[in-house]
């Protein structure tokens, strides 16, 4: 077994008081034997902040983000919102105050209703936050906000591009004036030209908002632009974790380093790495995490 890389804090705190807190969240699915999907991962979303959680796809961040939501079980670990408990999955509706805690999907043609007017759909979330107490806003005022034009508010959602239309959905969870977004993989179904500028808005709302966000992706260089912070799993385990910037710069772990050397570059020029061997797969997964994450001024 490989020895850990030591010399390092085990996770990347946030600057303010977290909003939500996951603590050694397990995920595990039957089989034979059973998968363990999420082992033991630990993260924190500040009021304001974007935390990125990244990693190839099957390593366990939507089972994570679902477990944080309250719609997947968890096998292990807690999740606190505002320091309140968030309940595991019992029942298939979920608590009225749960609704402080909103997801955009990957594909916006499933999470829309194609039968509703899209201003009825935004009203869901509003309807959320005025059960909650909190104020009450326009269908219009929130399509405006996501830069569509407010006069399209009885439209539905085939009339408008994919792009819009996420923007749609990003519309309706933060009309809900959540404390925390969970964003999973939101903008990969866009086309190359949308997804920045879709995941550059989403940050944009989030902040102004004070609304915390986690944004699941596997576009590092969308997540260089937007995330504060960002933790990258491996095999259902976090193995690095940092200031997003501190990261790009010196990555300690070698899968951040062969995420970071497969980012395609303009000129075409830099030559894709070697898919990794079975051995390195191994260590990989033997280094450590709590040898790798890094303190909130991206300090070992």
């Amino acid at each position: 077994m490989a020895e850990p890389i030591t010399g390092a804090t085990a996770t990347a705190e946030p600057a303010l008081d977290p909003v939500l807190t996951a603590s050694e969240v397990t995920v595990q699915y039957r089989g034979h034997p059973p998968v363990r999907a999420v082992d033991g991962v630990s993260l924190t979303v500040a009021a304001g902040e974007v935390v990125a959680l990244v990693g190839e796809s099957g390593c366990g961040k939507s089972s994570l983000a679902k477990a944080v939501i309250g719609i997947e079980k968890r096998a292990g670990g807690s999740v606190l919102l505002d320091n309140i408990p968030v309940p595991a999955l019992r029942v298939r509706r979920r608590s009225p105050a749960m609704t402080v805690v909103q997801m955009v999907f990957q594909d916006p043609n499933s999470s829309l209703n194609p039968r509703r007017r899209v201003g009825d759909q935004i009203a869901d979330g509003i309807r959320a936050a005025l059960a909650r107490g909190d104020a009450g806003s326009d269908p219009g005022e929130w399509l405006e906000r996501v830069n569509i034009d407010p006069s399209l508010v009885r439209s539905y959602p085939h009339e408008f591009s994919g792009g819009q239309k996420q923007r749609i959905a990003v519309a309706r969870a933060l009309a809900a004036r959540p404390r925390v977004l969970i964003a999973d993989e939101p903008i990969s179904a866009l086309d190359a030209s949308t997804q920045a500028a879709v995941a550059e808005l989403m940050r944009s709302l989030c902040v102004r908002a004070g609304a915390g966000m986690l944004f699941i992706s596997h576009d590092l260089a969308v997540v260089r632009r937007i995330a504060d912070r960002t933790f990258v799993m491996y095999a259902g385990r976090v193995v690095e974790s940092g200031h997003t910037e501190t990261i790009w710069q010196d990555p300690r772990h070698p899968y951040t380093r062969a995420l970071l050397a497969a980012i395609p570059v303009p000129d075409g020029l830099r030559r894709l790495p070697a898919a990794p061997s079975d051995e390195d797969r191994q260590t990989w997964t033997t280094r450590m995490p709590e040898a790798l994450g890094r303190t909130p001024d991206g300090k070992p």
